[in-house]
């Protein structure tokens, strides 16, 4: 076994080695539930404002890390960065959510795959100030969407409940989805590979509406491009972990492990963490999936809930986080409580229940 100091629980965690503690990290945990976020988003403007200011970006990013015993740190920025790259325009309204003009077939060829580095820049520069300022021990996550959650986005226009238009184009016109799926196979590839070179640690894939599909377009529209982009950046950055966050994806889950090479699988709500890890292979870091109204509603429903997983999950290398978005009114103390409970338990179990290298 490897004997050599470890810094950073998260990242030795997801390469397979010994931690010195279960990692925690949250989904949106720089977000609209933090004063101090609250008070600089009214400063920056626009939302896209925001990503795109390093200085902005890299002070919303370390945020959380100054309240809360956290691992990681998470780049703030949006899945909807890769369009408006690709030269789309994006809008977020106050209230409503992001705003797309939907895409034609037509307009496929226009899409500025060579000029998309360069227009997200800022991006790039907010992860090389972020990467300097990290404390010790902090490890660094990139992410991107998926491309079937942005093809969702680019087709409809909007967020949507079930993305019928994205669907039924898929149904009906599968080479025309295919050829903007592949483009933003390309597209992820890139952009996640710029942000591994600016200094993240590793990145996590966001396929946030892989719920939506069948079984079948799941294996079509969700699982064979994440393992393109899988391989593609193992054959550009060996050794950089990749987490793979099939949100909603229920019973395809097995298929996700078993056919894209992810060192951790992130686990949404739904999912019965007690049977992710009695049939998820065993060699595969898990994540999640604390109920994100579990951490609103606090006290003994929390610690209840904090249980239930860590239970589960004895025995696996696991990683403490939500199984979705931390929400815009958690109370600060609970997330607070949160990170203590986890850190109780490891004192309690030792910390080789979860964190020991397979």
């Amino acid at each position: 076994m490897d004997t050599a100091p470890r810094t950073r629980p998260l990242l030795d965690l997801l390469a397979g080695r010994a931690a010195s503690r279960r990692p925690i990290w949250l989904m949106r945990q720089a977000g609209r539930y933090l004063p101090e976020y609250r008070e600089l988003r009214a400063r920056a403007g626009g939302f896209l404002d925001l990503c795109y200011t390093p200085a902005l970006a890299t002070e919303v990013t370390l945020q959380p890390l100054r309240r809360f015993d956290l691992d990681a740190a998470i780049l703030f920025s949006d899945i909807l960065v890769v369009p408006h790259g690709l030269g789309r325009a994006v809008r977020f309204e106050a209230g409503e959510g992001p705003r797309l003009e939907p895409i034609a077939a037509a307009e496929l060829a226009a899409l500025d795959q060579a000029g998309m580095t360069a227009r997200l820049a800022p991006v790039y520069e907010a992860v090389a100030g972020i990467r300097a300022r990290l404390p010790d021990g902090i490890t660094f996550i990139g992410f991107a969407g998926s491309p079937w959650t942005v093809a969702c986005y680019m087709v409809e226009g909007r967020g949507s409940k079930d993305f019928a238009t994205a669907r039924t184009l898929a149904q009906a016109n599968p080479a025309t989805f295919a050829r903007l799926v592949d483009i933003l196979v390309e597209a992820t590839v890139e952009h996640l590979s710029a942000q591994i070179e600016a200094g993240v640690d590793c990145v996590q894939l966001f396929d946030s509406w892989a719920g939506v599909l069948s079984p079948e377009q799941v294996r079509r529209w969700v699982i064979g491009p994440n393992a393109a982009i899988v391989r593609a950046l193992e054959a550009r950055h060996p050794g950089v972990p990749v987490i793979g966050f099939p949100r909603m994806d229920g019973a395809s889950l097995m298929d996700y492990a078993a056919t894209v090479t992810v060192a951790a699988l992130g686990l949404d709500t739904a999912v019965d963490p007690a049977w992710a890890a009695r049939h998820l292979p065993a060699g595969l870091a898990l994540q999640g999936n604390l109920d994100p109204t579990a951490l609103i509603a606090g006290g003994e429903a929390l610690d209840r809930s904090v249980d239930t997983i860590l239970d589960a999950m004895a025995g696996r290398r696991h990683v403490m986080n939500l199984g979705h978005g931390i929400a815009q009114t958690t109370p600060i103390a609970h997330v607070e409580r949160l990170v203590a409970r986890v850190r109780e338990r490891d004192a309690a179990d030792g910390p080789s229940r979860a964190v020991a290298a397979t």
